[in-house]
């Protein structure tokens, strides 16, 4: 209470001060737990400080255990053990207490190695929290920068007042620094006084923010061109690609007999106009509208593949036709002729009986 009392009146005196000289009093505060949190130093330290403590709790229940279990022999043996001995067992027992309670104490008291260690691992971040804020302040001319997460009570805090994040940035600035080149040190520098300028402007930040989202949406403009212009360029290479597998498949096409005579007029007349609509036909599914799309492509060309298949089987299956055609004829000429001698011969006996001279009987 007394150190809020002593800070207040501190406050006090510093704006009186600054009024008269007429120069606003500038304050920022840091939330220490919120930065420690973002260290990635001391978040590797926390860890292997949460190993040890994790060791330390799994002795203490090992020490609980075997504490335990003496008491439970204790308890089952006492109506068969002497006074002596049941005396005996409870000095080992208290004795394992004490001792459990002194480990606690090593460990996890007040003084303990947790206590130290964090407090250990705490202090170098919590130098270079102090240094990062001793610049900014010198920098950004604030004259007063509290910590939120100490014991001082801050009813309200404004966010655009809080600088946490900036400390952030400053420390891990100072970390890689060493690793970096000159130039990189440069444009770090640049780009982190860029960064205070817009922590100090918010209308800068939002022009920058605003200008970031322009070249954002021309990035994607001219992305979107590129990958019209290729599929562009893709589709004239399928179109191109099918017109010359088209053309490979003509040459290499079946071709009819040239001896091969239509069994009459009607077919052989017929036969032009099937082959010629066959061909259409081919024609039309062989000449798919070429698109862009892979699978489209590939459909178009399966299709064309069944056209060709359907027109060659159909060619031989026209020519099948024909020869069962001729041979039925040839056979039925055959037969008729044969028939034809037939029915003569039969003609031919009974004039032969008719005109034979009768037998004389003197």
């Amino acid at each position: 209470m007394k150190k809020l009392v002593f800070l207040l009146l501190a406050v006090t005196g510093v704006f009186n001060a600054q009024a008269q000289s007429g120069r606003g009093v500038r304050i920022g505060y840091i939330d220490m737990n919120y930065i420690l949190e973002n260290v990635p130093d001391y978040i590797e330290a926390k860890n292997q400080l949460e190993l040890k403590a994790q060791k330390w709790k799994q002795e203490l229940e090992t020490k609980k255990n075997e504490i335990t279990k003496l008491k439970e022999e204790l308890a089952k043996e006492r109506v068969l053990l002497t006074k002596q001995l049941i005396e005996e067992k409870e000095e080992e027992i208290a004795y394992q207490e004490s001792e459990l309670t002194s480990i606690q104490q090593k460990h996890f008291g007040p003084q303990g190695d947790y206590i130290v260690q964090k407090a250990m691992l705490v202090k170098p971040v919590q130098d270079q929290v102090f240094t990062a804020i001793q610049d900014i302040a010198e920098q950004k001319k604030y004259d007063f920068i509290f910590d939120k997460s100490s014991d001082l009570t801050m009813i309200f805090s404004a966010k655009r007042y809080d600088i946490s994040d900036q400390v952030i940035r400053t420390i891990s600035r100072a970390s890689k620094r060493t690793q970096k080149s000159k130039k990189e040190i440069q444009e770090e520098e640049k780009k982190e006084y860029e960064e205070n300028l817009e922590d100090e402007n918010p209308a800068l930040a939002e022009r920058r923010k605003r200008i970031e989202e322009k070249k954002a949406q021309r990035d994607k403009l001219v992305e979107e061109r590129k990958a019209a212009a290729q599929a562009k360029r893709d589709e004239a290479e399928a179109k191109k690609k099918a017109a010359a597998d088209a053309r490979a498949a003509g040459k290499t096409a079946p071709k009819a007999p040239a001896n091969a005579k239509p069994a009459n007029s009607t077919e052989s007349s017929a036969k032009p106009a099937a082959q010629s609509a066959t061909s259409s036909d081919s024609t039309a599914v062989a000449k798919p509208k070429p698109t862009a799309n892979k699978d489209s492509i590939l459909a178009a060309r399966e299709a064309q593949r069944k056209a060709k298949l359907a027109e060659r089987d159909a060619a031989v299956a026209k020519r099948r036709q024909e020869l069962e055609d001729r041979k039925a004829k040839a056979a039925a000429a055959k037969e008729a002729a044969k028939k034809a001698k037939e029915e003569n011969k039969d003609a031919t006996k009974p004039e032969e009986q008719g005109t034979a001279t009768p037998k004389n009987n003197n």
